[in-house]
């Protein structure tokens, strides 16, 4: 299937001299993405098969390469004039030393460097700094719910997958795409397999035997169940906030475990170098400035959540936040949990003032939105629930609520009432 989003990144990021690292959660594609999608669009572009330079180091034909000296040596034998060479490398981290190899081919003038990588430590977010400024990243998500969704229709259509088709749907099919998406997430391994059961022992087995396996070996945890039980809690509660002290005191009163909350922030740091997870920080939005704790978690990929709860918490109202937060980061927004203050009289005539939460404060450039997630809305009392925190911001920002359940619309606070999948469906011009 055509990513377009991420092979046009990686387009643009063409000879600017930097290593391009594609990272991401393991399973997301990264590696169809080099091989297929970036090296079928070299070639089409006439570049010659002979100046792309390609290594799956994975592959038993090249382990005498994961050297950083016999793979330095390969790649600089096939350099043979100073035309542009396009350098490919998969699972990378496979070779000792690759840092040193990757700096090395940078300072040549002829050579572009993509690599990617799929254990724990090459997805370690600090990755980049071992190029001090020299790696540019390309974080590949899981099919968002626009990729699935042309999938899903591309099957129902007798095409696998469709180049193109007109925004408009029909209500029931998308709903059905929905479901499925909201309890089986977008992970292309996953997404390939037809049987229901067979997509559930395909994520459960990819979240012990490989996510896990990951983290424990690279961290050389000792308690494993301690570890395994912090993420059934973070898994349980999407969306909600907490922090390393909060989920101690849960650890003894519920589970009657004593974990010091220091243990339980390096775990969490180690979900999130891994990109299983991602947290969004409280930002006071009158106040302009971040307030420490607590914050939100939110999973890379619901179907992988639901997984690790044996598919028992499918719950659409949270489900669906965790959705339209990783939309907007893969459309490059920062995204934080905003507070705001609220002014209000109560039943006695008392003016009173309270905290109201946004859900998302999204940050691109000098561009702001704010956004917030409801299912539906029933009834004036629910609306004005939901955007009593946005119209307690007093800035020139637009304003949104996305909703399941309604069409696109402003209302007369002047917000923008956004129906989920033409938001979800959209190609993010809009925001």
């Amino acid at each position: 299937m055509d990513r377009p989003h991420y092979l046009n990144e990686l387009i643009r990021k063409r000879h600017n001299g930097m290593v391009k690292l594609i990272t991401g959660v393991r399973r997301a594609g990264k590696s169809y993405l080099l091989f297929e999608l970036f090296y079928n669009y070299l070639k089409n572009i006439g570049i010659s098969e002979d100046h792309i330079i390609t290594m799956a180091l994975d592959d038993i034909e090249h382990r005498a390469e994961r050297s950083a000296e016999t793979l330095y040596s390969y790649i600089k034998e096939r350099i043979v004039d100073k035309e542009l060479y396009y350098v490919l490398l998969d699972e990378v981290q496979l070779v000792e030393g690759f840092e040193e190899v990757l700096n090395s081919l940078i300072r040549r003038n002829n050579v572009d460097v993509y690599v990617t990588g799929s254990n724990a430590k090459f997805l370690s977010r600090d990755i980049i700094t071992e190029f001090r400024g020299r790696g540019d990243q390309v974080h590949v998500y899981p099919f968002s719910f626009s990729e699935f969704w042309d999938h899903y229709r591309g099957l129902h259509a007798g095409t696998e997958f469709p180049v193109q088709f007109p925004l408009h749907f029909d209500r029931a099919d998308i709903n059905m795409a929905w479901q499925e998406y909201i309890t089986y997430g977008g992970m292309p391994g996953q997404i390939a397999i037809s049987n229901l059961q067979d997509k559930a022992n395909y994520l459960k087995q990819l979240f012990d035997e490989t996510y896990f396996r990951d983290i424990i070996d690279r961290n050389n945890v000792r308690n494993e169940a301690e570890l395994e039980e912090l993420m059934d809690i973070i898994a349980s509660s999407i969306g909600s906030l907490t922090n390393p002290r909060k989920l101690a005191n849960t650890f003894k009163s519920e589970k009657n475990i004593t974990v010091h909350q220091d243990t339980i922030k390096n775990y969490l740091d180690y979900f999130e170098e891994s990109f299983l997870i991602s947290r969004s920080k409280r930002f006071d939005i009158k106040g302009k400035k971040y307030i420490n704790t607590p914050m939100k978690y939110y999973f890379t990929d619901v179907g992988l959540r639901n997984a690790r709860l044996n598919f028992r918490q499918i719950e659409e109202t949270h489900l669906m936040e965790n959705i339209i937060y990783n939309e907007l980061l893969i459309r490059g927004y920062n995204v934080d949990v905003g507070v705001v203050d609220h002014s209000f009289v109560d039943d006695n005539k008392q003016r009173k003032l309270k905290q109201l939460e946004v859900d998302f404060v999204c940050n691109q450039g000098s561009n702001r939105l704010y956004i917030q997630s409801a299912l539906s809305i029933p009834s004036k009392e629910k609306l004005e629930q939901e955007q009593a925190s946005l119209v307690s911001i007093k800035d020139f920002f637009r304003k949104i609520i996305i909703v399941k359940d309604g069409l696109t619309h402003y209302n007369d606070e002047g917000i923008l009432i956004w129906n989920l999948f033409d938001f979800l469906l959209e190609d993010g011009s809009a925001l």
